[in-house]
């Protein structure tokens, strides 16, 4: 598959199985991960893998949005240390993170597997619940699962602007 047939392919699946994810494939996807670029290469960022069920009844307290998996991602992004661009003061650590959660996000998709990128989820409670995020702006959450019977993309998953819209040459 292209990677434009992969990005086509892509949607948030939210329904999803809690049935076992192989190791392998998890461990692929933290592979992909990693594998994202980073301003200066700095890396400021974090993946929490929630797995236990005991972790996962935490996160539930946080979002409701885990679409029945058994799996999910935290993504963070730590400002210490992260590049700031002189010119202005932007602290790149969210973008670096955002870089990571694409590279997830796709990871996921071209493994089979379905998720969505969550983004309403109360951080103050995620930070609480698991005192390891306490550092970190917490940018995801990503409910891993093999795509339930029935799941398919929003209705209007291909509606996308043109390239004139959303170009502009100079």
């Amino acid at each position: 598959m292209s990677f434009l047939e992969l990005a086509k392919a892509r949607y948030s699946c939210r329904k999803l199985t809690d049935k076992t994810i192989e190791p392998e494939k998890i461990e692929r996807l933290l592979k992909a991960a990693i594998a994202a670029p980073t301003a200066k290469n700095v890396q400021p960022y974090k993946i929490w893998a929630i797995r236990s069920t005991e972790a996962f009844d935490k996160l539930k307290q946080a979002t409701n949005y885990t679409f029945g998996a058994a799996l999910a991602f935290v993504i963070g992004a730590k400002a210490d240390g992260a590049f700031v661009r002189p010119f202005d003061g932007k602290n790149f650590a969210d973008i670096d993170a955002a870089i990571v959660a694409t590279h997830m996000m796709l990871a996921i998709q071209d493994e089979g597997l379905g998720t969505t990128w969550v983004g309403y989820f109360d951080a103050p409670k995620l930070k609480e619940l698991f005192p390891e995020m306490q550092d970190y702006e917490l940018i995801a959450v990503f409910p891993v699962g093999y795509p339930a019977e029935g799941a398919k993309p929003h209705i209007r998953h291909e509606e996308r602007r043109t390239i004139s819209e959303a170009v502009v040459e100079l």
